[in-house]
């Protein structure tokens, strides 16, 4: 019998993203059900971002801490920087588009890209960081504090997608979810304004200890976190919680 058979699992990534973990769920047996509670809009302002795109050649480094700063930042072939990405699946997205990623962590959070670019000499390298309207600073302190010029700069808004009130509405009824997904703290916050203290009939799922943070905030309990901060190491992480 499958892993996860007849489990209710509630996927809340983004709609372009959601099959990269509802197809495993639904292979081991689960009925994953598709609930976005996030879309990617472009920057307020999207000044900014065009002009790191045309000053590009002037950046060392360029750190990209999620898929959707690089399809913001776009190709650049003539870019010198050198790279480093958060996560595995950032640094294959990175590499599909033809960057040349220098630096990746084991783990999947900031802290370990900031230990990982320990041995790097980065007093007066410029350093250019593309992320979502709201984000952790983990890295430009850290970056700062070593002598770096660090520009952040909005690539993208994390937002609730148009529907996404009703559909959720809909979702957390009983018989309520066997399981709820997180792959990030933005889809925590997304979600918990849309249906307050119903996540607590179900188990929750996150990807990772800034995600779980961000659940234990609203004073939840995280049921499933992987070692491996992936979307596979996500869905072994409930298969290992099962009694």
């Amino acid at each position: 019998m499958p892993s996860l058979n007849g489990l209710r699992i509630v996927v809340t990534r983004a709609a372009h993203q959601a099959e990269e973990l509802a197809k495993p769920l639904r292979e081991r047996g689960a009925t994953p059900v598709l609930l976005p509670v996030i879309a990617i809009a472009p920057a307020a302002d999207p000044a900014p971002l065009a002009e790191a795109i045309t000053n590009i050649a002037r950046y060392d480094w360029i750190v990209f801490t999620s898929a959707n700063a690089i399809s913001a930042l776009g190709a650049q072939p003539h870019a010198r920087a050198k790279v480093a990405t958060v996560g595995a699946a950032t640094r294959e997205f990175a590499e599909q588009r033809g960057w040349r990623v220098s630096v990746t962590p084991a783990s999947y959070v900031a802290e370990s890209l900031v230990e990982a670019l320990g041995a790097e000499e980065l007093s007066g390298q410029r350093v250019l960081i593309p992320s979502a309207a709201i984000t952790r600073d983990v890295v430009r302190e850290e970056l700062t504090r070593r002598g770096a010029l660090v520009d952040v700069v909005e690539a993208y808004r994390n937002v609730v997608p148009p529907g996404a009130a009703g559909t959720a509405q809909a979702v957390f009824q009983p018989p309520y979810p066997d399981w709820v997904t997180f792959a990030s703290s933005s889809a925590v916050e997304n979600l918990v304004g849309l249906v307050g203290n119903r996540l607590q009939h179900s188990k929750l799922a996150s990807i990772g200890p800034v995600t779980s943070a961000t659940i234990r905030k609203h004073s939840f309990e995280v049921h499933a976190e992987p070692a491996q901060h992936t979307i596979p190491g996500l869905v072994q992480a409930i298969e290992d919680s099962l009694p």
